[in-house]
């Protein structure tokens, strides 16, 4: 079972007795044990842990060295038959230096001790009382528990799916913290030693500060900081546990906890490689590093995990706001698409803004931006029009929506149905009204574009577009008809978030009347309504029946254009977020998650990679419109693709899933 590039890490924070190393070496064993039983590769342990971190001048005492050199050997030995990688804290002689000290072991041997470069000497810290700097040696051979070892800053180690390195503590606080120059050299994981101790808003400080650094440094931090057991004479240590990756929080441990703890996370190294190779200014940054001065270690192979288990959250939503940020994404998202829809109104010195409404989503959510434009701009609302185009297809739900929301947004309203000139055009065309195929809808929609920008003409404006990006992934949009626009407020919007949004302006931005309007556009099936309706009058063509549910679409293409993962890979993390993560009743941003079969995910994956290839030269030629988020088809921005490029080896790598 491939586990596609996932690292399993581990964080953790031993229950300890100042300067007792042999009870703090049990239970430095205890934690390894179990990580090893959870398939963990690497686990990190706070700074100076054997020994304790407040030993104060008991680092000068020569009994205690030797304990922790002592320790070091039976954790060697402990070890012997275990691939599990673990970087452990102690004080290091070399000559008449004492360093503090990350020591990397594997399978009974020393990988390597990486020194600390920054010690704190100010207020509650003293360290240069007692070590030295990593800055006062270069590249130097240790012999450690009858080990000739390398002892440098410097170190990069190599497994055989990912690169890590280390720095201690201060390291991280410092202006430029070594991480740089590591990550730089090819660390793709960074691993602290801490003992870092609580202070008021000092937490969040730290949690801030290693954010912006694995996302500076577009890598994986694993933090580990010393807990309860340390002395409490001066300064209290509450126990930090924290791995992130690029930016974005995985785990975290209790604080204040009076028992050890462990944290376990999988870092995506395969993410982080995409994310570096697409950023060219971390490419750029490498030329600054001396990589003659990095010293590559290479680690045993930890063997293939069978029953390798994905413990980390997998977002079914990527592209929805949660938590606390809620309100302030969704007006920072209206305020991008605003900004630029007023820029183009100014610019072109426009009187009106021309689109249709459908009762649909996206033009719903195209109208909602334009009367927020209006809005600021001091405009009248009626300088935007609105134009319900019913055809062979509407039914009276959509069509009395479109006609609500319009009248109670207050903008023109115009009634163009297009039904006459569309049969007159089949008659033109010699195609037989009764056949319903694509010639019959693409017609439809395409006299619908006409009619847009002949009014347009006439009112001295031009025509908003509104489809999404859901559906310019996908090819949902007919050749030169609602494909095109003079301006797309919505091209970068997928469809979730188009639901989202629009569900966002109904419960906290509009009048009773206009609530109850955007509700039941909510509910209605996705729809382009070309297709006439059933017996009842209700919609016959669904979307979703034909080219799959957006939920997955959108989970697919954000994975696939961000993240740059391969379609294998795509199916194993949807299975992950629509099959065996569990939910809670209602998730905190209020979106349900759909539940699917693998066949029914893989069903749809094929459809999406064969889609995307095929409809590329739609997006070739698209109008302009704003980038909103991390994801954008524009031709000019962000996506270059030839449109005859070969989907084989996608499909195929999908099929071998």
């Amino acid at each position: 079972m491939m586990n596609y590039g996932f690292v399993k890490v581990a964080s953790a924070i031993p229950s300890i007795k100042v300067a007792d190393c042999s009870y703090n070496t049990q239970q430095i064993e205890s934690l390894i044990i179990q990580a090893e039983g959870k398939g963990v590769e690497i686990i990190c342990f706070p700074e100076l842990c054997i020994s304790g971190y407040t030993c104060g001048d008991l680092f000068a005492q020569q009994l205690l060295l030797e304990k922790c050199e002592e320790s070091l050997f039976k954790l060697l030995d402990f070890t012997r038959s275990l691939k599990i990688i673990s970087i452990i804290g102690m004080p290091v002689m070399l000559d008449s230096l004492l360093m503090n000290c990350a020591v990397v072991i594997q399978e009974g041997k020393i990988l390597g001790v990486v020194p600390k470069t920054y010690l704190p000497n100010y207020k509650e810290f003293y360290e240069q009382r007692w070590f030295a700097s990593a800055a006062t040696i270069s590249n130097e051979q240790l012999l450690l528990c009858g080990q000739t070892v390398p002892l440098s800053k410097n170190l990069i180690f190599h497994t055989q799916k990912t690169s890590f390195a280390i720095e201690l503590c201060e390291d991280l606080w410092a202006p430029i913290p070594p991480s740089c120059e590591l990550a730089l050299k090819g660390a793709q994981i960074i691993f602290n030693l801490s003992a870092t101790n609580e202070l008021i808003c000092k937490h969040q400080y730290l949690l801030s500060l290693i954010s912006q650094q694995s996302a500076r440094c577009i890598a994986g931090y694993v933090y580990s900081s010393c807990g309860f057991g340390e002395s409490t004479q001066d300064v209290v240590f509450a126990g930090n546990a924290l791995i992130y990756e690029n930016g974005s929080l995985l785990a975290r441990s209790e604080r204040f906890s009076f028992d050890e703890q462990m944290v376990i996370s999988e870092i995506d190294a395969e993410r982080l490689m995409t994310e570096r190779r697409t950023n060219t200014s971390f490419t750029e940054s490498m030329r600054l590093v001396n990589l003659k001065e990095r010293m590559d270690i290479q680690c045993q192979t930890v063997n293939p995990v069978y029953d390798f288990e994905l413990t980390r959250w997998i977002n079914p939503h990527p592209f929805v706001p949660s938590g606390n940020e809620l309100t302030e994404r969704c007006e920072e998202i209206f305020a991008i698409q605003v900004e630029g829809l007023a820029k183009r109104i100014v610019h072109t010195n426009a009187k009106t803004v021309v689109l249709g409404i459908s009762g649909g989503l996206d033009s719903t959510l195209a109208l909602l931006v334009c009367v927020r434009t209006m809005d600021k701009l001091n405009r009248s609302r009626k300088d935007i029009v609105g134009i319900t185009m019913p055809g062979f297809g509407t039914t009276g739900r959509t069509y009395n929506n479109s006609l609500n929301l319009m009248q109670s947004l207050g903008v023109t309203i115009k009634e163009i149905s297009i039904k006459e000139a569309c049969i007159q055009h089949f008659k033109d065309i010699e195609h037989d009204i009764d056949v319903h195929d694509v010639t019959y809808e693409n017609g439809q929609a395409r006299e619908r574009t006409q009619i847009l920008m002949d009014v347009a003409n006439q009112m001295n404006g031009f025509v908003v577009g509104t489809g999404d990006l859901s559906e310019l992934a996908l090819g949902w949009a007919t050749y030169n008809a609602d494909h095109m626009s003079n301006y797309g407020v919505n091209c970068s919007i997928p469809k979730t978030l188009v639901k989202y949004l629009v569900k966002w302006v109904a419960m906290t931005a509009v009048d009773e009347e206009s609530k109850a309007t955007l509700l039941d556009i909510i509910d209605t099936p996705i729809s382009p309504e070309l297709i006439p309706a059933d017996e009842n009058g209700n919609i016959k063509q669904k979307t979703e029946d034909l080219v799959g549910p957006y939920e997955l679409h959108d989970f697919f293409l954000y994975n696939f254009l961000r993240m740059g993962f391969r379609p294998a890979k795509i199916f194993y993390l949807a299975q992950q977020a629509f099959i065996k993560q569990t939910y809670p009743e209602m998730p905190e941003n209020g979106m349900e998650v759909g539940s699917y079969s693998e066949e029914t995910i893989q069903k749809w994956l094929h459809t999406f990679c064969r889609r995307f290839f095929t409809q590329q030269f739609k997006r070739s030629c698209l109008p302009d419109g704003p980038k909103v988020g991390s994801v954008s088809l524009s031709p000019r921005g962000d996506w270059r693709m030839p449109s005859d490029a070969s989907s084989a080896d996608w499909l195929s790598d999908l099929e071998q899933a």
